[in-house]
């Protein structure tokens, strides 16, 4: 009896045992454990076509990390990387076939390295359809690059040597918002601005510009045009500019007589750097104008009347920062009652 009780056991539990060999649904742990054997692989190949100049982080898969490593050509690319950081090297030239496999990239870092235009095939950029970002600063460039992606949304090209700016160049970038070409040899832009439809930020100040570029885009938020030579300024050219609220203009040679009457008396201005110009008068800003420099010019007058043309409770300049320093006037003339029209200065600099 006892033996066959046993022997019972032994039979019902033998299956237990090996129940995963004949188990139905088996094939679901086995699909499982292949699905993870395969994303590793893809891992691993990801690593592996890594360039051995190169880090790409298993952590950040899609980035390859390629800066600071004495490179004077681009290594090879693979298609899945999206971030590609090649600054700070001593890149000289770029190839048609040097991102032809790059199709994935969005952002693409080529600031200071030592590119020269006539090193940078025209169709070097043809193939990055979904290119958001690209830093060319730093470099020896002397025009704008063929070809460039529509998509891009951030472009950097400042202190490079750039002369002009031709229509072409920006066409069909309808997602640019910010654009920097700040500390080049510009001298014209022509309308090359004019289809830059989502543009919000633009610097083009430290060129060798002498008016200002003709059809701004509407939508431009903050604009820097200091250190160049301008000295006059278009008729009305901030009144279609309903978004802005940044201007410099500092380091020009604007004098009275190019500035029409009211140019900067627009709603919407936050700040206005009128600085080291010719300027022998206070120009008339908005009252909701909020920072306003005019040092180094030639200014001989206090002019009430260029922030308010009458002050009441409600009625009044919004002005905290209003700097006078280096002009050919001193605190005596500064009239007693303009504390009620400059109420939120938190000082006057004379």
């Amino acid at each position: 009896m006892t033996t066959r009780v046993v022997a019972f056991l032994l039979t019902a539990l033998l299956p237990l045992s090996l129940a995963h060999l004949n188990d139905p649904l088996a094939w679901l742990y086995t699909r499982n454990t292949q699905g993870n054997d395969h994303a590793s692989l893809q891992a691993d190949a990801a690593i592996s076509a890594c360039p051995d100049v190169c880090d790409c982080p298993p952590t950040f898969p899609v980035a390859m990390y390629c800066d600071g490593r004495g490179l004077t050509a681009v290594p090879s690319i693979p298609s899945h990387i999206k971030y590609l950081y090649l600054q700070n090297n001593a890149i000289t030239a770029l190839p048609d076939s040097a991102l032809v496999n790059a199709t994935s990239l969005v952002w693409l870092m080529l600031h200071h390295n030592q590119l020269t235009s006539e090193a940078i095939g025209a169709k070097a950029f043809l193939k990055l359809e979904a290119l958001e970002r690209l830093y060319l600063q730093h470099n020896s460039l002397t025009s704008i690059p063929a070809n460039l992606p529509r998509t891009l949304k951030d472009l950097r090209m400042n202190h490079n040597k750039i002369e002009k700016v031709a229509v072409a160049d920006l066409e069909g970038m309808d997602q640019l918002s910010l654009l920097y070409l700040h500390d080049n040899a510009i001298t014209d832009m022509g309308t090359s601005l004019k289809a830059l439809k989502s543009l919000m930020v633009l610097d083009i100040s430290s060129n060798q510009l002498t008016k200002v570029p003709d059809s701004l885009p509407e939508q431009v938020h903050q604009l820097y045009m200091d250190h160049n030579s301008i000295d006059s300024l278009p008729e009305s050219f901030l009144t279609s500019l309903t978004q802005l609220q940044y201007v410099r203009l500092a380091h020009n040679q604007l004098t009275d007589q190019g500035v029409p009457a009211n140019t900067f008396n627009v709603s919407g201005l936050v700040e206005l750097d009128l600085s080291f110009n010719r300027l022998e008068r206070i120009p008339t800003v908005s009252t909701s104008l909020q920072h306003l420099y005019l040092q180094a010019n030639r200014i001989k007058e206090f002019t009430l009347g260029s922030f308010c043309v009458f002050t009441d409770v409600t009625n009044f300049s919004r002005l905290q920062t209003l700097r006078l320093d280096g002009n050919e006037i001193g605190m005596e003339d500064i009239p007693a009652d303009s504390s009620l029209c400059l109420r939120s200065a938190s000082a006057i600099d004379v």
